[in-house]
């Protein structure tokens, strides 16, 4: 009886043991937290502002105006690529361009200026500013969303400057025999503007 006894008290010892073996070696659950987490804790993994987070249904602040991108405009000169998008949301549409020159972001916001009756022949002046041809070329392009322009083709643009240029002057015609689309811009900075990105293309 006495051996009996002993046996299982070793028995249980050894159970006890094993049981305190594995309670130690299970994973400890995390502490929660007390308080309530920060809702812009996101923001922190946000990406920087390029032209890839722009498209239709993004938000561009600026000037105090919240605008909203209609539609986009995606251009190629051979290995070059840049990006007009319309936006919505003040008093007039407009149109913002980006362009990636050599890492580095140039940024303008357009207005259409169809008080305008110019052609881009010499030097051109525009609200009292002399203007001299910047660049001269051929693109190809594809559209998105809400654009007033065909799903693709082929395009011709003219671009015109000031001295300093603060003061920009572009010319699209969209077709050979479509006039001339005038528009005037001026440079945006990075820092001026606050982009919510467009949400994700639906398959």
């Amino acid at each position: 009886m006495d051996t009996l006894l002993i046996l299982l008290a070793a028995v249980l010892l050894i159970a006890a043991i094993i049981v305190l073996v594995k309670a130690l070696q299970r994973p400890k659950k995390p502490a929660r937290s007390s308080g309530r987490e920060d809702p812009l804790k996101f923001a922190a993994t946000m990406p920087q502002f390029g032209p890839r987070q722009l498209g239709p249904g993004a938000i561009v602040a600026h000037g105090g105006i919240d605008y909203v991108v209609r539609g986009s405009v995606t251009l190629r000169q051979g290995p070059f690529v840049w990006w007009e998008h319309l936006l919505e949301g003040g008093p007039e549409p407009v149109w913002f361009s980006v362009e990636e020159d050599e890492g580095r972001l140039e940024l303008m916001m357009w207005t259409r200026r169809k008080d305008l009756a110019l052609q881009p022949d010499g030097e051109l002046v525009v609200d009292g500013q002399q203007c001299r041809e910047t660049e001269r070329g051929h693109a190809s392009f594809t559209t998105e969303g809400t654009t007033g322009l065909p799903a693709g083709g082929e395009m011709d643009f003219v671009d015109y400057a000031n001295a300093d240029e603060t003061l920009l002057l572009g010319f699209e015609r969209w077709a050979p025999d479509m006039p001339w689309e005038i528009s005037t811009g001026t440079p945006v900075r990075p820092g001026e503007l606050t982009v919510y990105p467009a949400p994700p293309p639906t398959s």
